[in-house]
């Protein structure tokens, strides 16, 4: 019996779509780390980008629980001594509605180069409309396809 090896040419990328309607930001998230990762899928091995596509759409619908709207703060700093700015979940949410998911996603990615080109296929639109409809043929996970929440 013969081990088996992810080779890129086995890898065949889909298109998902995420619709944030009233789903906490946590769960959102997770879904699409985990696709984004390919780790839905049984040849996945974490050396290589197994990953597909995913649309996130309405994420100016995100909700999020508790007293997090006040009190989770996002930071960044310039690179200059004291250049750290920080935002309010509100803040960023008001200005950036997408920025907010894809900050939790990319946090749950790997922090290499592997996971800077996992993240490069993520799509985050505000609305109900995105330019990716000749590319997803209307494939949205479920409850038990994709990451398991």
């Amino acid at each position: 019996m013969r081990t088996y090896s992810t080779r890129a040419k086995d890898i065949e990328r889909e298109w998902w779509v995420i619709d944030a309607t009233d789903k906490t930001l946590g769960n959102v998230a997770t879904r699409a780390a985990s696709l984004l990762m390919g780790k839905h899928k049984p040849i996945y091995a974490p050396y290589i980008d197994t990953g597909d596509y995913v649309v996130v759409v309405n994420a100016a619908k995100v909700r999020v629980t508790g007293k997090k709207p006040e009190q989770k703060m996002y930071y960044r700093h310039s690179g200059y001594p004291g250049g750290l700015k920080s935002a309010s979940f509100r803040e960023l949410f008001g200005k950036y509605p997408g920025r907010v998911i894809e900050i939790a996603v990319k946090g749950m990615l790997p922090h290499n180069r592997l996971g800077r080109v996992m993240f490069k296929k993520l799509r985050v639109y505000p609305g109900n409309e995105h330019p990716h409809q000749a590319q997803t043929s209307s494939r949205q996970p479920n409850e038990n396809e994709g990451a398991e929440c």
